[in-house]
């Protein structure tokens, strides 16, 4: 059994299978496997339980330490926030970056002649000044999910990696 005490400026409900976590810089929400875990608010504490099922009480046992993990990285998500400076690097071609709606293009990188499109995950947020560019949001999975987006999509295709190692790279992380 986890208790998460809910500081003061953040609010968390749970509906049903989801619980919600508000905060100053925005909101988010986690989803819950009822089969494993019981969730509740009792004042000023939020409380994961495990099923008392004996069959299930090692997946619930896991399923209650990471909703805990979740959870715990959310409330810090809403209040602090979430942010991951990346640096573009070229050395063979001059490579630019473009944020239109939900899609980070890469346009220039290796030489081609069609943009890479990446997508945003969530209500993540991207700023590019130059080479420099921060990735932020509320959610550090969904910063994360939009990273490993990024990492992919700088892959470089039918090159030798040794050799082409253009593309978007963590920087630093906040």
């Amino acid at each position: 059994m986890y208790e998460i005490e809910i500081p003061s400026g953040v609010t968390v409900q749970v509906k049903g299978d989801t619980v919600v976590i508000n905060g100053k810089l925005g909101s988010t929400s986690k989803h819950i496997s009822t089969k494993f875990v019981d969730v509740s608010v009792s004042g000023s504490k939020l409380v994961i339980d495990g099923v008392k099922q004996k069959n299930l009480a090692r997946k619930s046992a896991l399923a209650a330490t990471a909703l805990n993990t979740q959870v715990s990285d959310s409330i810090s998500g809403v209040q602090n926030g979430v942010s991951v400076k990346m640096k573009l690097l070229f050395a063979h071609f001059p490579a630019s970056l473009e944020v239109k709606g939900r899609k980070l293009l890469l346009k220039n990188l290796f030489g081609e002649k069609v943009p890479r499109e990446v997508s945003i995950v969530g209500s993540t947020k991207i700023e590019i000044k130059g080479p420099d560019v921060t990735i932020s949001g509320v959610d550090k999975y969904e910063v994360g999910q939009t990273i490993a987006n990024i990492r992919k999509g700088c892959y470089a295709r039918g090159y030798d990696t040794r050799v082409f190692q253009d593309g978007l790279y963590v920087n630093t992380e906040e």
